[in-house]
């Protein structure tokens, strides 16, 4: 089992769900993005999402695609971003997820992407853009590295396709709230619950919800049905709003950590 499956089957063995932040690699920089993961797996992450600064990352609200652009206005790229990953496993064990665009990933080449990626202590890769029809060839060469491939499901995704990322998906699917780009939003979109639901019908994956989940009552509501949440604007957010602060690391982690629902005792009974 890798590293975010046994995290998964901690978290159901006590009965509790999970909170995946999101960091852009090298925003601010490489030094503190390494300090980010160690202080954000400390204060509780069950996994960390990395992402890849990539110039065109269609998938991004605003919030994420200006960290991307000051990350690679720094001249961060994929061997860097690796890099950052080795020093940090060094300090924690934290499961770390690349989230991705495929062309960075091709750039680098797919067979010596998966071989670093297992070596420095990354646990498993969510490329945004390559859809499970066409993933045949990563998800054969990232298992062979023990290398978990998560895949995004939307609202938009019918069952034949549910199916079919079940298939390709390893570690937990990520569910997408709702169409369209990441970023904060006031609450979350009704559509995600029945997404959950209906994935749920094929496979028994943990399943983790994300895009526009910002607040604690929002991450509260969406342990209700599943098994983590995914906050990612408003993490990245935070990091920009700090940008040149002293303690910005032990401020993200304490917004990080505000997040946990105060009453979270009634997830045991969460729907399944």
């Amino acid at each position: 089992m890798t590293r975010i499956g046994e995290s998964f089957a901690r978290l159901r063995r006590e009965e509790r769900r999970g909170l995946i932040p999101f960091i852009t690699a090298g925003d601010p920089d490489l030094d503190t993005t390494v300090e980010l993961i160690v202080e954000l797996a400390r204060v509780g992450a069950t996994a960390i999402e990395l992402g890849v600064p990539f110039s065109d990352p269609v998938a991004d609200g605003p919030v994420i695609q200006r960290a991307s652009e000051r990350s690679l206005a720094r001249g961060t790229n994929v061997a860097d971003v690796l890099c950052a990953v080795e020093s940090a496993r060094r300090r924690t064990d934290v499961p770390i997820i690349l989230f991705s665009y495929y062309n960075p990933l091709l750039q680098f080449g797919q067979c010596e992407l998966a071989a670093e990626a297992r070596k420095v202590g990354v646990d498993g890769l969510l490329v945004t853009d390559l859809v499970p029809e066409e993933a045949d060839e990563w998800v054969e060469i990232a298992r062979a590295h023990d290398l978990d491939t998560i895949f995004l499901a939307a609202p938009t995704s019918t069952d034949e396709r549910l199916r079919l990322i079940a298939a390709q998906t390893s570690g937990f699917i990520y569910a997408v709230s709702r169409a369209g780009v990441t970023g904060e939003r006031d609450q979350v979109s009704r559509q995600a619950q029945e997404l959950v639901t209906r994935i749920r019908r094929c496979t028994t994956l943990p399943v983790a919800v994300g895009f526009g989940i910002s607040r604690a009552e929002h991450v509260a509501e969406v342990w209700r049905y599943s098994d983590a949440a995914v906050v990612g604007s408003a993490v990245v957010a935070k990091i920009e709003s700090l940008h040149g602060m002293p303690d910005l690391t032990k401020r993200v982690g304490e917004f990080f950590r505000a997040l946990v629902p105060r009453a979270s005792e009634p997830v045991a009974g969460a729907e399944r």
